[in-house]
């Protein structure tokens, strides 16, 4: 489940660390993908094993495919 606030949505696993804001998910304090008008979650490059945990789990969370 995603939770909205203030224009900015935290995610329920990951909670403290991983976020969408205007379409860009951040995880920590680092932009690591972006929601494109495709309609998919393009990825910023490859991470760590945790971002990419992270951005594989906003991807599920959103429903968007990921670009990598």
């Amino acid at each position: 489940m995603v939770r909205a606030f203030r224009g900015m949505r935290k995610f329920d696993k990951y909670r403290e660390n991983l976020r969408e804001h205007n379409g860009e998910i951040w995880s920590y304090s680092t932009k690591v993908a972006e929601i494109k008008d495709d309609g998919k979650l393009h990825q910023l490059g490859w991470w760590s094993v945790t971002t990419q945990k992270h951005i594989n789990y906003a991807a599920k969370e959103l429903g968007l495919e990921l670009v990598r």
